[in-house]
């Protein structure tokens, strides 16, 4: 017995569907069955005044002649019969289509079921969509958002388990620096301080990391909101360009902002300052030696583009669309300073905020990092930009 014959929702709308088309053709065959007209037979019955005709060509008598065969009363006239084979026809006919109409539902039903079945045990089914071949109705509808659902997350989980294998290679080092600290003021207690200092770089490192992690699950979870404030993003740009300029003297580059002078937008300012903190220490760190950070933000229609470029030695092609993932550093890249979270942390603060952020490769040299974030109020910035 084939698969979808075997569940229950295949018998009830195969039943269901082959009751109703039965008493549709019985009512219909009754009805036609009891309005049909009565059927005559034999010779027509005698009319009044009329004379039959002559039985043969040539024949010359009277009407009245007694040779003549006496008339005989017509047979009375068959009564309708049951439509048996017609009530019979139809049943069949409607059997066969019931049955096929119950499979063609119940198909994608079942294998939508077998399909979570395999989903809770972990494994999960993506092909349901190739399964219903070229049908075009709602079940077909349901079996590609489970295919897309799916795919969401077996595409969480891989990042997942990557997030904990990359977390643990991360917290791995500065523990076995630790650990060799511990070791090294054992053999030699006389380096005492030198050690401590170690320690404490290290204990640094680690909270960093921490705090990073922290920040970057709780963005991902929603617990942290986007916020509910109006922000002037030049003004957090121009403080984020001032918080970083030590960092930018000693990495000998110039730190160029050039940005309208209000753009309003709704949101979390502190959230939006380590947005575009993060992009341009990572511009820093990366771009020693070009010399040069610039920050352009401009109006396109509704929204705000701030782009963060640099004259380093740019990223490779194919690690452009890695490059917002969880400790991902670039194959190109000079040192391996930091954790390689900003960018993840940076990519969820702007789509947390209904923005998007994507990087290219300048054809001048260097990488280019551009965030879109909404507009908000009047586009003229006026004393208040709520309306």
């Amino acid at each position: 017995m084939p698969p979808f014959l075997r569940g229950r929702l295949f018998w009830k709308i195969f039943v269901f569907f082959f009751l109703a088309q039965v008493a549709g053709i019985v009512v219909t065959g009754v009805a036609i069955w009891a309005t049909l007209p009565e059927e005559t037979g034999g010779f027509p019955p005698p009319v009044p005044g009329l004379v039959p005709a002559p039985l043969r060509p040539d024949y010359t008598g009277s009407v009245d002649d007694p040779s003549l065969p006496e008339m005989q009363p017509p047979p009375p006239p068959p009564g309708p019969r049951f439509p048996l084979k017609h009530l019979l026809a139809g049943t069949f006919a409607s059997l066969v289509f019931a049955a096929l109409l119950a499979a063609y539902i119940a198909r994608p039903v079942r294998r939508l079921r077998e399909a979570l079945q395999a989903g809770a045990s972990g494994q999960l089914i993506t092909d349901l969509t190739e399964s219903m071949g070229g049908r075009r109705d709602e079940l077909a509808d349901l079996c590609r958002d489970f295919d897309r659902m799916a795919n969401h997350i077996d595409h969480l989980m891989q990042g997942q388990r990557r997030l904990m294998h990359d977390v643990s290679h991360e917290m791995r080092s500065p523990l076995a620096r630790l650990s060799a600290i511990v070791g090294l003021v054992r053999q030699q207690p006389e380096r005492l301080d030198d050690c401590l200092n170690l320690l404490e770089h290290e204990s640094v490192r680690m909270d960093r990391l921490v705090n990073e992690l922290l920040t970057l699950s709780r963005l991902e979870s929603g617990i942290v909101g986007p916020g509910d404030e109006f922000v002037d993003l030049a003004e957090v740009l121009s403080d984020v360009a001032a918080d970083a300029e030590p960092e930018a003297k000693q990495a000998a580059c110039r730190v160029e902002l050039a940005a309208d002078c209000a753009l309003p937008v709704r949101g979390d300012a502190e959230m939006l300052h380590r947005l575009f903190d993060n992009l341009l220490r990572n511009a820093l760190a990366y771009a020693r030696g070009g010399g040069w950070v610039g920050i352009r933000a401009e109006r396109e229609g509704q929204l705000v583009r701030v782009c963060v470029e640099d004259r380093g030695p740019g990223v490779l092609s194919s690690d452009l669309e890695r490059l917002f993932e969880p400790f991902f550093r670039g194959s190109l890249a000079p040192a391996r300073k930091g954790h390689g979270l900003g960018l993840a942390i940076a990519r969820q603060i702007a789509v947390s905020h209904g923005g998007q952020i994507g990087a290219e490769n300048r054809r001048e040299g260097g990488l280019r990092v551009s965030v879109r974030l909404p507009l908000v109020g009047d586009p003229s910035y006026g004393a208040d930009y709520s309306t």
